[in-house]
């Protein structure tokens, strides 16, 4: 199967407006000052048509992420399968969702990924990325008479919540949700994210069912002001997964599993 090497250059920019300040005041008692307890953030309720759902396109075209065994860029498959989603849940009736594409430097495009969130008022974030291992599991290949690099060791996809993000709880509820619909396509979470060989990405297991894993410090995650959850829908450097990511029934799967979650979310709320 030939893959484009090309990443589509025409890419949906973000809008950004002047973000809120929210400030707590103490209230005056006869003897002291009393600090009123920060209110915990309320869920956003979901009315379909306006229910406003932010579909990130993880990485940029300068900032691809990773390579897969074929060694093509993390970001193409992100924007193939994210452009998919967003028209499914459009097509589902959630005709508010937009597609985030943002360009830039790794580290800065995160901060701007989270003001046009919070700006326009998300209220889910959704990250779209696929997997890869750390360099030390890498081995060697030659592919197209390229040196290139692969690991077949571990596969399948996962879910990643912060706690530090203020709907924590609802970013898990949902997180869990599309972790179930991905389990009743017959697809599997990816189980090496508790092993030592993983080093510093090491995470902890939330939900051993469907494969939740908590991921505190990443900052969309953590300073998105609305529930958000990150999905790696798979694995591109392993051979196999790589071509299974490639085909229109495996993103299909994916994207429906993304709508049926959302729909049940939505009529829970």
């Amino acid at each position: 199967m030939g893959q484009s090497r090309s990443i589509i250059a025409g890419l949906i920019a973000s809008i950004l407006l002047s973000p809120l300040a929210l400030v707590d005041v103490g209230e005056a008692a006869a003897t002291r000052k009393i600090a009123r307890p920060r209110p915990k953030p309320s869920p956003a309720k979901c009315e379909m048509a306006k229910f406003r759902i932010v579909v990130d396109v993880g990485h940029t075209p300068d900032a691809y992420g990773a390579l897969s065994a074929r060694n093509d860029p993390e970001f193409g498959f992100n924007l193939r399968l994210a452009s998919l989603i967003t028209a499914r849940l459009k097509s589902e009736g959630f005709a508010a969702t937009r597609l985030l594409v943002t360009n830039g430097k790794a580290r800065a495009s995160l901060f701007k990924r989270v003001s046009a969130a919070n700006d326009g008022r998300a209220d889910l974030f959704l990250s779209v990325h696929h997997d890869s291992v750390p360099d030390k599991l890498l081995e060697t290949w030659e592919f197209d008479g390229a040196n290139s690099y692969f690991s077949d060791r571990f596969s399948g996809h996962s879910l990643f919540v912060s706690h530090q993000n203020p709907h924590f709880a609802t970013s898990l509820l949902l997180a869990r949700m599309i972790g179930r619909q991905l389990k009743e396509q017959g697809l599997h979470y990816a189980r090496q994210y508790t092993l030592p060989v993983m080093g510093h990405y090491r995470r902890q297991l939330l939900d051993k069912d469907v494969g939740v894993y908590r991921y505190d410090g990443l900052v969309v995650l953590s300073r998105t002001r609305s529930a958000a959850v990150l999905l790696e829908a798979g694995s591109i450097i392993n051979r196999d997964e790589e071509m299974e990511m490639n085909s229109s029934e495996r993103q299909d799967a994916v994207a429906g599993a993304v709508a049926a979650a959302m729909r049940e979310f939505c009529e829970r709320r």
